[in-house]
C-alpha cells in the first residue's frame, strides 16, 4: 500500500468541527438561533423574538415592586427569581453579541485540527471530542428532566383546578411573583404560558451555550495533550541509538511543534475567556446573589408554608446555580491540570541523555512550567475548584446575613 494512499486515507479521517466535534452543540444552538457558522436574517429575527420573551419575563417580575407593598419578604421573593432569570437572559444576549468572535475562534480551531501531524494526534482530539459530547448529552438529559418536572409542577395544580367540581372554589397561584397589569385570574393560562416559554428558552440557552463552551475548552485540553505527546515522541527519537545530526534536528522539530501547539492552546483559551469575560463576570455575581436569596427563600417557605409546590422553583434554582458554578470551575481546573501535565511530561522524559543544546531548550520549558496557566475573570476570579468553594461559601455567608436580619 503506497504512502500517498495512506496519507489520503489519513486526511479523510480529519475531523470536521461542524459535523463531528460540535454536532450536538450545533443542534442546540440552532434551536435558539445562535450557531456561529449559520447566521441569517431568519436567525436574527429568531434572536429578537426569543430575547424579547426573556427580557419581558424579567421586566414583569420587577413590576411587582410597583403594584405591591414593598416588604423584605417581597424583595427576597421577587429578586430570588429575577436574578436567576437574568442569568440566562444575560448569557443569551451577550453570547449573541460575541457570535462573530465565536465564529472566528471555531475557524481557528478548525485550522489547528487540519494541521495535526499523524493519526495518533487525531485520535487524541477525537477522544476529547467524545468527552465534550458526553458532557453535552448528560447535561441535556438532566436539563430536560428537571425542566419537565418543574413545568409539571407548575401546571399540575391548574389541571387539578379544571377537574374540580364547579361548586368548589380554589385560588390559582402563579409559580413566581409577577405583575402583568391585567386580570391574572382571567388570563392565568396566557401568563403561565409566557412564564413556561421563558423557562424553556432560558434552559435551552443555558445548556446550549454552556456545553458549547465546555466543548471548546475540551478541545484545547486535547491540544495540551497533543503537546505532551509530541514531546514524548521527540524524546523517543533520542533513545533510538547514537545521536546524529539528523536525529538532533528531528528532536528539535518535535519540541518546536509541541511548543507551538501548546502556545496556540493557551492563546485560544485566553482569547475565548477575554471574549466572554463580561458574561462570566455577570453570571458569577448574579449566581452568588441568586443562590443566597433562594437559600433564604427555602428557609422562608420552611417556616411559613406547608405547600410542597412552593419549594420547587427556589430548590430548582439553588441546585442549578451550584451545579453551574461547579462545572464552570471544574472545566477551568481541568484546563490548568492539562497544562501542568505537559511540564510533568518534560520532567519525566530522558532529557539527561540528550545533547547539551537540547537540554537547554528543555530547561526553558521547565522554567515556563513554574507559572500556572489559569483562566481568570476580571483578575478577581480564577477558575478552579478552590474558586467554586469560595463562591459557595460567599453565598452561604450572604444568606446567613440576610437570615439574621429577620
Amino acid at each position: 500500500m503506497s504512502r500517498s494512499y495512506l496519507y489520503f486515507e489519513y486526511r479523510k479521517a480529519m475531523i470536521n468541527l461542524e459535523t463531528q466535534h460540535f454536532k450536538l452543540n450545533r443542534i442546540l444552538l440552532l434551536i435558539i438561533g445562535l450557531w456561529p457558522l449559520q447566521q441569517s436574517n431568519l436567525t436574527r429575527l429568531q434572536f429578537i423574538f426569543l430575547s424579547t420573551i426573556l427580557t419581558t419575563n424579567i421586566t414583569f417580575q420587577l413590576m411587582a415592586f410597583v403594584t405591591l407593598r414593598c416588604t423584605p419578604d417581597l424583595i427576597a421573593n421577587v429578586l430570588s427569581s429575577t436574578c436567576f432569570s437574568s442569568t440566562y437572559a444575560i448569557k443569551y444576549n451577550l453570547f449573541h453579541f460575541n457570535i462573530g468572535a465565536m465564529k472566528d475562534l471555531l475557524m481557528q480551531l478548525q485550522n489547528i485540527c487540519n494541521g495535526l501531524k499523524d493519526e495518533n494526534e487525531i485520535t487524541i482530539m477525537k477522544k476529547y471530542s467524545c468527552n465534550a459530547e458526553r458532557y453535552t448529552i448528560v447535561l441535556t438529559i438532566l436539563t430536560v428532566c428537571s425542566v419537565f418536572i418543574l413545568i409539571v409542577g407548575f401546571i399540575g395544580s391548574s389541571i387539578f383546578y379544571m377537574i374540580l367540581p364547579m361548586n368548589v372554589t380554589r385560588s390559582r397561584r402563579l409559580p413566581i411573583t409577577i405583575e402583568y397589569f391585567i386580570d391574572q385570574e382571567k388570563y392565568y393560562y396566557l401568563i403561565l404560558l409566557h412564564i413556561i416559554m421563558a423557562i424553556l428558552i432560558g434552559a435551552i440557552a443555558m445548556i446550549a451555550i454552556g456545553t458549547m463552551l465546555i466543548a471548546y475548552f475540551q478541545h484545547t485540553c486535547g491540544m495540551f495533550r497533543i503537546s505532551s505527546y509530541r514531546i514524548k515522541r521527540a524524546m523517543y527519537t533520542n533513545t533510538l541509538g547514537n545521536i546524529k545530526w539528523k536525529k538532533e534536528n528531528l528532536i528539535l522539530k518535535g519540541i518546536i511543534s509541541a511548543v507551538d501547539i501548546h502556545r496556540q492552546a493557551m492563546r485560544l483559551s485566553r482569547l475565548l475567556a477575554s471574549k466572554i469575560e463580561t458574561m462570566l463576570y455577570c453570571l458569577i455575581m448574579l449566581g452568588v446573589i441568586s443562590l443566597s436569596l433562594n437559600l433564604f427563600r427555602i428557609f422562608q417557605i420552611t417556616s411559613s408554608e406547608n405547600d410542597i409546590k412552593e419549594y420547587m422553583f427556589p430548590l430548582f434554582t439553588t441546585i442549578t446555580s451550584i451545579l453551574y458554578m461547579f462545572l464552570a470551575n471544574y472545566i477551568a481546573q481541568d484546563l490548568t491540570d492539562h497544562n501542568n501535565d505537559i511540564f510533568a511530561t518534560v520532567y519525566n522524559v530522558q532529557w539527561n541523555v540528550a545533547p547539551l543544546h537540547i537540554q537547554k531548550v528543555i530547561l526553558f520549558l521547565l522554567q515556563r512550567g513554574a507559572k500556572d496557566f489559569t483562566i481568570s475573570v476580571g483578575g478577581l476570579f480564577v477558575g478552579s475548584l478552590e474558586c467554586f468553594a469560595t463562591l459557595v461559601k460567599t453565598s452561604v455567608s450572604y444568606f446567613t446575613v440576610i437570615y439574621s436580619t429577620q
